[in-house]
This record gives structure tokens, sequence and C-alpha cells, in this order.
């Protein structure tokens, strides 16, 4: 068997078994329209896998009059007002949480982090024990701050106890959307367009992050 083989082995058979029940929340945060557009296609993604998702953005804390000066992102805001924001309530909902958000820095926008900073009271019931969790990012060039920007949001998750399921070489297609093992990540030109094909790795991922899920709850069971 050769090295690639004893890599992959027969995973995309796995991630193609239908995971039925498992509740998929993707949480995003979005000025261009980069992660929202990668949270749609991990709701593709998790959709053929057979779980029931909701697609969902934190609450914008920019003040409109910096929306209002950026052309693009008020667009954006307009395209997407109708996607409902994401409550406590969503994250005890769900069995499993895709997140997507730029680089910040090397870090996640405060928008998450903010609403990351109200899930004490879920924590301290342990209601975010046991989630199957993970995440994807973008820059504008490849060495911008994407990998730390998803380890900045797992270190949360091993707080609650959660269990991070990234995509690392379970696939060939995360070599085609650049290599990061840790979630998928694109890069984005100064015209707003994505450098790398991330699609066939974000659905991979999201049908990986539905399969742990299946598997994680039908142990519990």
């Amino acid at each position: 068997m050769g090295i690639i083989a004893k890599l992959f082995g027969n995973s995309s058979k796995k991630e193609t078994e239908t995971m039925t029940n498992v509740k998929l929340a993707v949480i995003y945060y979005s000025m261009g329209g980069t992660n929202y557009q990668l949270s749609k296609w991990a709701e593709e993604g998790a959709a053929e896998a057979g779980a029931e998702v909701k697609v969902l953005k934190v609450p914008e804390l920019a003040p409109q009059s910096a929306i209002e000066g950026n052309p693009v992102w008020k667009a954006h805001v307009e395209a997407t007002k109708d996607v409902p924001e994401v409550t406590l309530n969503d994250l005890e909902w769900a069995d499993a949480i895709i997140f997507s958000v730029p680089t910040r820095f090397g870090n996640m926008p405060s928008q998450m982090k903010q609403f990351l900073d109200t899930t004490g009271g879920l924590w301290f019931n342990g209601k975010l024990v046991n989630k199957v969790v993970s995440a994807m990012t973008s820059a504008q060039n490849p060495h911008g701050g994407q990998e730390a920007t998803i380890l900045s949001l797992y270190t949360t998750m091993y707080h609650w106890g959660a269990i991070v399921a990234t995509p690392g070489y379970t696939d060939p297609v995360t070599f085609a959307a650049g290599g990061n093992p840790y979630g998928t990540s694109v890069t984005v030109d100064q015209d707003g367009k994505m450098v790398e094909d991330v699609e066939a790795a974000v659905k991979h991922q999201a049908k990986r992050t539905v399969n742990v899920a299946g598997m994680v709850k039908k142990g519990n069971q």
C-alpha cells in the first residue's frame, strides 16, 4: 500500500456515510461575504451527509457609520439581513458547530469573541461538553494569521470540553485548498475574490464534522 493510500485510507467512503439526526450549527462572521459563502458550502456538505443544519451569524458590533462608509460591507449586510442571529439556545440545540471567521491580526474578530464570551452559563452547567466543533477562516494572504485564528477559536472550545474535529489530511482535497490541517482557510485578493478553490475542502470538513458528531451521539445513546 502506498503512502497516500495509507494516509487517506478509505476516508471517502467513511465521510459519505449518512449521519441522520445530527444537528449542526454553522456560525459565522463576515464583512465582505467570504465566510458567509464558506458557511453556505458547509451547509450543503453537511446536508448531503444527512444533518439538520442552521446557518447563523453573530451580532454585528461595528457602528452603522462604519458599515455605511464601506460599499462592499454595506451590500453584504443588506444581502444577509434575513440570516438569523445566533443565540445561546442554538448552541444548546446543536450536536456539532462549525465556526467561520476572517482573521484579525491572527485572532478571531471581536464580534465572534463577544458572542463566545456570553457562553459562560452554558459552560458552567455542562451544556457544551462533547459538542463536536470545527473552524474555517480567511485572510488576504496565506500567512496572514489563518492558522492562528483557527487555533484561537479552538482554545475556547478546549475550555468547553468540546471535541475538535479538524480535517487533518483525511482527504486529498485539503491539499488543493492550501493544505491547512486545522481547518479550511482561503486567501482573498484585493478584489474580494477567493484565490484557492476551497469548496470541496469545506464540504469535506463539514461531512467529517457531522460524521464525528454522529459517532459521538451514537456512543452517548
